[in-house]
């Protein structure tokens, strides 16, 4: 069973987080143009059946639109379609992470209402200019579970404000991939946790990029590093309801 749905594909560069796409990479290493958006043959999955039952089973998360970006200009044609799919399927979870934050209140659907249960939404923030440009109106919307991503992290973040509101339940920091990466800085990393801890977010360092610098050593990691050292390094951070409606460390 996929862990992804990606209903179309092909994407636009729009802020410095896009410059070394991973997709971009992947398709013109092929020959494929990767500004062409399109429908893809998964675009009626989270629908399609098989001998079992739902090929994305009741109780499914998916991480959705992960070759594209689920509020793409190109895909408004598309996504009143992909939304009645979303909405159909209540029992599956769906997670959507996007740069087009400023467009997320005039795609949702009619009857959105407060927010589906089963749709959790991401913000991207690859630097404090593109989070003090997205977080104000990303907090503003109607919606049940949103997160935070930082990835690829391009420099030291100050997003306690914002999660001081106690809107976004988790902050995922990562690095950038690829053979041009761009560094990251585990200080800048800390700095985030730290923020995370004082305002009792859940926190998740996901990888450290190809390029990363820790104690002013910088080192060139491979792609299959650079997940294990970012668990080696045993920074997550989860908090958990008690009794009384408050929160501990999980």
């Amino acid at each position: 069973m996929k862990d992804t749905w990606n209903p179309w594909h092909g994407c636009r560069k729009i802020s410095e987080g896009c410059a070394h796409c991973y997709m971009y990479r992947r398709d013109l290493s092929v020959g494929r143009d990767p500004t062409q958006i399109e429908k893809t043959a998964d675009f009626a999955l989270p629908m399609k059946k098989g001998k079992n039952g739902w090929k994305i089973p009741d109780g499914s998360s998916i991480f959705t639109c992960m070759t594209s970006d689920f509020f793409l200009e190109q895909a408004d044609s598309w996504r009143a379609e992909a939304w009645e799919m979303i909405r159909v399927r209540k029992s599956v979870h769906f997670f959507i992470i996007t740069k087009r934050v400023l467009r997320i209140g005039a795609c949702l659907p009619p009857d959105w209402g407060e927010g589906w249960e089963n749709v959790s939404i991401g913000a991207t923030a690859e630097n404090q200019k593109r989070l003090d440009q997205r977080l104000d109106e990303f907090l503003a919307l109607p919606l049940k579970h949103r997160f935070l991503v930082c990835e690829p992290m391009l420099g030291n973040m100050d997003a306690e404000k914002y999660l001081a509101t106690g809107k976004i339940r988790r902050v995922i920091a990562g690095g950038e991939s690829g053979p041009e990466a761009q560094e990251l800085d585990y200080d800048w990393v800390l700095n985030l946790r730290e923020q995370c801890l004082r305002t009792r977010t859940d926190f998740h360092f996901k990888q450290t990029g190809a390029n990363f610098i820790k104690d002013g050593k910088r080192y060139r990691l491979e792609r299959a590093l650079q997940m294990p050292q970012a668990r080696r390094a045993r920074i997550d951070l989860s908090w958990e309801k008690d009794d009384e409606g408050g929160t501990r460390m999980g």
